[in-house]
């Protein structure tokens, strides 16, 4: 009876405390740095959930691994729903696909809360590539393999890259970088040419004339850069590359909760004011069910694990 009674009163205590929930700051890990894409839709959405709840939202940025260390630390933080994880295809998608041996299972070891959104992202080169045109980038390096180099600051990079590359049948050198605004300076600078990255990062030198956007990988035009085509357009129908966002608690984090935060978020991601910031980052708003975003993750596992393997990518 004693041993009922215990589990009585902590089920009740786990309901009590859910029905309370939030009664102090969450804490959001993103897996790349302060200022990058990721960072900052985070800190959009928080801002607006923690004027919701009364409680604020802190957005902390643990780059590193390619998303690694911050999954890894989500996963084995307490399931109250106090640490949360902005994640990204990097560390869901391709490490897994990556690695021998991750850190963490994107299925088992975490609770999905809701799908956020997917970036838009643009092949930028350095203003002194002699190519303007993405069929002039593709003539080019097919003519001087293994001369052009690439910085990658983000999974998204190195698979779009991967498969651009196996699909055009081009060599290139990849020089990979800690996020997206190292990768940026460098191409800029001339030292690589070429880098798969977000406007957050590239707009500005796009607009100065540092940079060219040569295409988005994204089904449309994005109005950032209209005049820039898609990737489609420009004679790649096959490429599939899509990076997407979603947010996530560690495994077994009680319903109520999972419920509430999507509650917020869904509400946070419908206010005018941020679809508003949203827009200027290029950032397309898809909320979803805690099991839409479960079968978007296992759907894309398996989508990097094929574009990898095809392209001759083996897990390290």
């Amino acid at each position: 009876m004693k041993r009922i009674a215990c589990f009585v009163a902590s089920m009740l205590f786990a309901a009590c405390a859910a029905s309370q929930y939030p009664s102090k700051p969450i804490r959001i890990v993103v897996p790349f740095p302060a200022g990058s894409a990721t960072d900052t839709v985070a800190r959009i959405l928080g801002q607006s959930v923690s004027v919701a709840v009364g409680q604020a939202v802190v957005v902390d940025a643990k780059p590193g691994a390619d998303g690694a260390i911050s999954a890894a630390e989500v996963a084995k933080a307490p399931a109250d729903g106090y640490t949360l994880l902005m994640a990204t295809n990097s560390p869901m998608s391709a490490v897994p696909a990556l690695k021998k041996n991750p850190p963490y299972d994107p299925v088992t070891d975490f609770t999905p809360i809701t799908d956020v959104g997917r970036y838009t992202f643009f092949l930028y080169a350095s203003a002194n590539l002699p190519a303007a045109t993405f069929q002039e980038l593709i003539a080019y390096a097919k003519a001087n393999p293994g001369k052009l180099a690439y910085a990658t600051g983000n999974t998204t990079g190195i698979v779009s890259f991967a498969q651009m590359n196996s699909l055009a049948g081009i060599e290139m050198l990849h020089v990979p970088y800690k996020g997206e605004q190292q990768g940026i300076t460098d191409v800029v600078g001339g030292r690589v040419q070429l880098i798969w990255a977000t406007p957050t990062t590239g707009l500005a030198h796009v607009k100065d004339g540092r940079l060219r956007a040569l295409v988005t990988s994204l089904k449309t035009r994005s109005s950032l850069l209209p005049d820039v085509p898609t990737i489609y357009e420009s004679g790649m129908p096959q490429f599939t590359i899509v990076s997407w966002a979603g947010l996530f608690g560690p495994a077994k984090l009680p319903k109520d909760i999972v419920d509430r935060l999507n509650r917020e978020f869904h509400a946070a991601m419908k206010r005018p004011e941020v679809m508003a910031q949203m827009d200027k980052q290029a950032f397309a708003l898809s909320p979803s069910t805690p099991e839409q975003l479960g079968a978007h993750v296992k759907e894309q596992m398996e989508s990097y694990r094929r574009i990898l393997r095809a392209a001759g990518v083996q897990p390290e």
